[in-house]
């Protein structure tokens, strides 16, 4: 009888075998094929790790698993951004060489004319718009002469325009792109805003059949207002039931399972302070961030909850965002400024705990909810996670709290701070899918705990949506945001995912058995 299993020594031996395969056809392919061959490698290494170990007889935990996907997904990144730069250069080479190759016969084309970025006269962009002086009395909604503006500002070095079609009260420019996204958004936005000042904005992204886009559309028509009246109203409303709720669980945890005297508030106020300290550094680093980026946002919406005293909050953004660069830093930073001091609650809670000043009893195995919380508390704690109940410091309570709350903020779906740094990195249509998996993942984890439905439903009625179209969407992401973008997505995961049984015994958390109701 064979004692190591068939299957992984295969896929190991495949997985070699096409690693071999790839580098011998991408060396003929220069810097370019060995940087690729590098993206393939990064992409299969923690499985090439994972099956080679299990072949040898280890077998690693799924921590140890997420974190080598972690670690292959940031080399993913790295070697993606140098592929990226590789290209730019050997572009620039090309560029150069077909310039010099064109002085050199005597066969440069006739550029056009820089100072008013109008097109050769016989050019096909000049006919384009002569016979679009026919076609204005199809744009009913924009004024004849803003249109033919409008169309000046576009030249053969910036955007070739092949089509224009009536969009709303502007119009859509459908055509080829003749440069870097962003150099050419911005021409064609300084060129549109000389003309006509601040009285259209400029859209550059990408269309259905994933070619790029100009729309122009009218500065009110791309602004929304998200602070009317019955939106402040309920704003107010939400503020004063997210207090009670999170007045009720400092209760509890102080001890008082039922408040019966309007007194006995003041006892879970300090920890209601602590929720309430978090949800500020939240909003505080995103409307910074928004400052930053002159994006305007509405005030924020309070999500109330009796077992975390408050979900969070979410804010609309009101403006048109510039560009993806925009929207991740945005998101990214409530996400840092909360997990970072829920993280740092989280670490003193545990050390005070193990130094002797724990006053709440808990069952261990509650550790064993959070990949994170029951590692650390293992670092911590040690042998006291071998008990039926440890007791903690309420820091703990706060710290885990607070990072569970930036962890549901962080799920990939709709408006909520992954699902927009999705967005920024990957683009619209991978946030969609995000977004209908999450919401798949929250159907199927209502059987564990009815408290993914309510956030099923949050996203499903209030975020599913995706952020509107960016003033500039088609430049992409530097790595080091891409990089920062994958940790914090990592960092949701190992939040809100449980230990095992099998890797909450091993690390000796809990007396045995599941996890507590």
């Amino acid at each position: 009888m064979i004692s190591t299993p068939l299957l992984p020594i295969s896929v190991f031996i495949l997985t070699l075998a096409l690693l071999g395969w790839g580098y011998f056809r991408s060396r003929k392919f220069g810097k370019l094929g060995l940087l690729s061959w590098l993206q393939f490698v990064a992409l299969m290494s923690p499985w090439l790790v994972y099956f080679g170990l299990f072949v040898s007889g280890i077998f690693i935990n799924f921590t140890t698993l997420l974190f080598l996907l972690l670690g292959s997904t940031i080399a993913y990144v790295a070697i993606s951004n140098q592929l990226r730069k590789a290209v730019a250069e050997e572009k620039s080479v090309i560029e150069q060489k077909l310039k010099q190759d064109l002085e050199a016969n005597g066969d440069r084309p006739t550029s056009p004319d820089k100072s008013t970025n109008k097109p050769p006269i016989n050019s096909p962009i000049a006919v384009a718009m002569s016979q679009g002086k026919t076609q204005l009395k199809l744009f009913k909604a924009l004024p004849a002469e803003d249109m033919k503006l409008i169309q000046g500002i576009f030249g053969i070095e910036t955007y070739y325009v092949t089509e224009t079609i009536p969009y709303q009260e502007g119009a859509i420019f459908k055509g080829n792109l003749r440069g870097e996204p962003d150099v050419v958004h911005d021409r064609l936005t300084k060129s549109l805003s000389d003309r006509l000042g601040d009285k259209y904005n400029l859209f550059l992204v990408e269309g259905q059949d994933r070619k790029p886009v100009v729309i122009v559309l009218p500065s009110r028509v791309s602004a929304i207002d998200n602070n009317t009246i019955p939106q402040r109203v309920l704003i107010a409303v939400l503020i004063v039931a997210n207090g009670y709720t999170a007045l009720n669980l400092g209760a509890l945890v102080a001890g008082i399972p039922v408040i019966q005297a309007p007194q006995e508030y003041l006892v879970g106020l300090p920890f209601a302070i602590g929720i309430g300290v978090i949800l500020g550094v939240r909003e505080l680093a995103m409307r910074m961030m928004a400052k930053k980026y002159k994006v305007t946002m509405s005030l924020p919406f309070l999500l109330p909850s009796s077992q975390l005293g408050s979900f969070g909050a979410f804010s609309r953004i009101s403006s048109p965002l510039p560009n993806r660069f925009a929207l991740f830093d945005i998101a990214i930073a409530p996400a840092l400024a909360s997990g970072l001091l829920s993280l740092g609650l989280l670490l003193v809670g545990l050390y005070l705990s193990a130094i002797g000043m724990g006053g709440i009893e808990i069952p261990s195995q509650i550790f064993q909810a959070s990949v994170l919380a029951g590692t650390l508390a293992k670092l911590f704690l040690s042998d006291a996670l071998h008990t039926n109940f440890v007791s903690i410091h309420p820091l703990v309570i706060l710290g885990w709290l607070g990072s569970v709350i930036t962890a549901l903020n962080l799920m990939p779906a709709g408006q909520l701070d992954g699902g927009r740094i999705v967005q920024s990195i990957y683009g619209r249509r991978t946030a969609s899918w995000t977004t209908v998996l999450t919401l798949i993942f929250l159907v199927i984890a209502t059987v564990i705990n009815p408290l993914a439905l309510y956030w099923g439903g949050i996203i499903l009625i209030l975020l599913r949506d995706l952020e509107r179209p960016m003033l500039n969407e088609l430049s992409e992401l530097d790595g080091d945001r891409e990089a920062l973008g994958v940790v914090a997505l990592f960092w949701m995961l190992i939040t809100l995912l449980p230990l095992t049984s099998g890797v909450a015994e091993r690390l000796g958390i809990g007396s045995g058995g599941g996890l507590l109701p």
